[in-house]
């Protein structure tokens, strides 16, 4: 198939390369707009795609660019941690559709940050491959798996782990999507949630005066913890002081 990869970060990275070493026909690559890109020349280089193919995910309801993303005749597209919403007429372009690699267990946590609200919302952890539809993360499901998450997490702990796993459950379901055989699951709506950006506004801020049980207070300080972004925070007069968690574990030698 001739692939489009939409692809921003590590995990965009790994699968750009991953498709190339096998020798898919990447044809275009799609990268974040300046100032919101990550390994985007690393990407570039491993796909192989000339200048002229690389586009920039903001310019992607633009007539001249659809019609020279049509021009390359693009059977599918592969979305691997690309932060735009992909909308029609840019998805009728995909006769097989377009692929999107998500870190959570759908439909749980669609949306924004779902390392984070795993731990803050105890829902479970995990990555899904899905087709993309006309919603956020609402597309049918192709494969998914349940990422455990520790008691001694952090949300970067985590995020790394759901990165690893995406990686390895796109290498193991791509075959079945090349050669048509990739059984589509709609997902369920009964359990579905959904998280924006803004929606951390509501956990960042601790109130020095509020209840909190010993555990809820846990969850939202180490799913906070991802150096070198700022977290949960705690005013005090003029000052604004944000806060890490650093856990470790050991053995309880007597536990039974």
């Amino acid at each position: 198939m001739r692939v489009v990869v939409f692809a921003n970060n590590a995990v965009g990275l790994a699968v750009t390369r991953w498709l190339k070493d096998r020798g898919d026909a990447i044809v275009a690559v799609v990268v974040h707009p300046e100032g919101a890109q990550r390994f985007t020349r690393e990407i570039v280089d491993a796909s192989g795609v000339p200048a002229n193919a690389v586009f920039d995910g903001a310019t992607l309801g633009e007539p001249a660019v659809l019609a020279m993303l049509g021009l390359l005749q693009p059977d599918i597209g592969v979305s691997a941690f690309f932060g735009h919403i992909l909308r029609r007429p840019l998805l009728d372009l995909f006769a097989e559709g377009v692929v999107n690699l998500h870190p959570s267990y759908l439909p749980y946590n669609r949306g924004h940050s779902p390392n984070i609200w795993a731990i803050v919302d105890r829902t479970p952890a995990g990555v899904t491959l899905h087709y993309v539809d006309t919603g956020v993360d609402t597309g049918d499901i192709i494969a998914r798996r349940v990422v455990p998450v520790e008691p001694d997490d952090t949300g970067e702990t985590l995020y790394r782990r759901l990165e690893q796993e995406c990686v390895r459950l796109f290498s193991d379901a791509w075959p079945d999507i090349v050669e048509r055989r990739a059984v589509r699951v709609p997902q369920p709506a009964s359990s579905a949630t959904t998280h924006r950006r803004r929606d951390l506004d509501d956990i960042d801020h601790i109130d020095l005066d509020a209840t909190y049980t010993a555990r809820e207070l846990i969850d939202v300080l180490r799913a906070r913890t991802f150096p070198p972004f700022k977290g949960a925070y705690f005013d005090v007069g003029d000052r604004r002081i944000y806060m890490e968690l650093h856990l470790s574990s050991e053995k309880i030698e007597d536990a039974e």
